[in-house]
């Protein structure tokens, strides 16, 4: 039986861990002793204490055939350079702000295959694009995504099925688009326009630095990523933001010096917690127009997942850990050759592999509503 090692025990990576563990041997690692009893006591999975910043990573994986890098973005990078300098094959869900594609020489001389931000956003939106790339002259491109709870809790009606860390970056880092060929930076949390969601009714949008490996990848002429949320949640957030209250820089305090950042994730994350098994939703829209045959087209793809209360596992777990785990099965099949550091939308690119991970996805009840039209 082929084994794999699950980096980060969270919400994500124990999803990816329970999906995985009825076909391979799969081990999760992580520095929080008692989330790994708790996990151990649910599935058919080892654990193994470990701490990232102090471990020997490169033995920790040795005996494994595949790594799931689920770390939070600060740690991403690092880790997933460990990982391939190792020659461990790796798909990673760590969102990490350095560009991958630096670790590119490296991954083809350890002939590893390194596939990087295969979530749901970036990730599944990733593999769309890249099926639609190759029929189509696609002129835009567009993508609105997030999760929320149901239950709007004032002041911030919002609650963290990731990483918190990870989402206040999401409120700070400049936001990088494609205007008319051209690449453009805008600040996060600007360009709010209302969207309207059936299940849930009116959302907010705004600009986020989604696009990633696509700035890169993609000749499109006009690429852009929403982040949503409930109206008002922008509001508050650049109240914080203006203030300095996500800033790392440190600032004296009666000869005290500390990160803003750090005094304020010590008071917000307690309220963004989620309650146990709370019902809670991800949404993801993907709008792709262009001309196909000689006819102007376009595709809307959109999933409203929400809260598994089977299996107890949230839609953010769902959506970006089944996402993981379909091209990790890819991987561990032998189906994905291709070396070097691969984002998704080569993968979509593949003849036949868009289908294949649709339908995996389809198995776990993630539902992709496709509409397309004439234009």
């Amino acid at each position: 039986m082929q084994k794999v090692i699950v980096l980060g025990g969270g919400m994500v990576g124990s999803a990816m861990g329970a999906d995985l563990c009825n076909e391979y041997e799969v081990t999760i690692a992580d520095n929080n002793a008692a989330r790994l009893k708790h996990l151990k006591s649910l599935f058919n999975i080892k654990t193994f204490v470990f701490d990232l910043n102090t471990g020997n990573l490169a033995e920790l994986i040795s005996q494994f055939d595949l790594v799931i890098e689920a770390v939070p973005g600060h740690m991403g990078f690092e880790t997933l350079k460990k990982i391939i300098s190792a020659g461990k094959d790796v798909v990673d869900i760590s969102f990490f702000n350095e560009d991958p594609f630096e670790l590119e020489k490296l991954a083809s001389s350890k002939n590893v295959t390194a596939i990087v931000d295969c979530g749901v956003a970036p990730g599944l939106c990733n593999i769309i694009l890249g099926y639609h790339n190759k029929r189509m002259k696609i002129e835009s491109y567009e993508c609105f995504v997030g999760g929320l709870p149901f239950k709007r809790t004032p002041p911030y009606e919002y609650k963290a099925f990731f990483s918190p860390v990870d989402v206040i970056q999401e409120y700070v880092r400049p936001a990088r688009m494609i205007e008319d060929k051209k690449l453009i930076v805008k600040p996060a949390l600007s360009e709010p326009e209302i969207i309207k969601v059936e299940e849930v009714g009116e959302l907010e949008a705004f600009n986020t630095d989604g696009l990633r490996s696509l700035l890169k990848t993609m000749k499109i002429p006009n690429m852009i990523e929403k982040t949503i949320r409930y109206p008002g949640h922008i509001r508050l957030m650049k109240v914080f933001r203006e203030t300095g209250l996500f800033s790392e820089d440190e600032i004296e305090i009666d000869g005290h010096f500390v990160r803003p950042l750090d005094l304020t994730t010590k008071l917000l994350f307690p309220f963004w917690k989620p309650e146990e098994n709370e019902d809670e939703f991800t949404f993801l829209k993907v709008k792709i127009k262009g001309e196909e045959k000689g006819v102007r087209k376009e595709y809307i793809y959109e999933v409203f997942d929400r809260y598994d209360y089977k299996t107890n596992t949230s839609s953010m777990a769902r959506t970006t850990g089944y996402t993981c785990t379909s091209v990790a099965r890819l991987v561990l099949q032998g189906k994905l050759k291709s070396k070097g550091i691969c984002p998704p939308e080569y993968i979509g690119a593949i003849p036949g592999y868009y289908d294949k991970i649709i339908n995996m996805l389809k198995q776990k009840n993630i539902n992709i509503k496709l509409t397309e039209n004439f234009i």
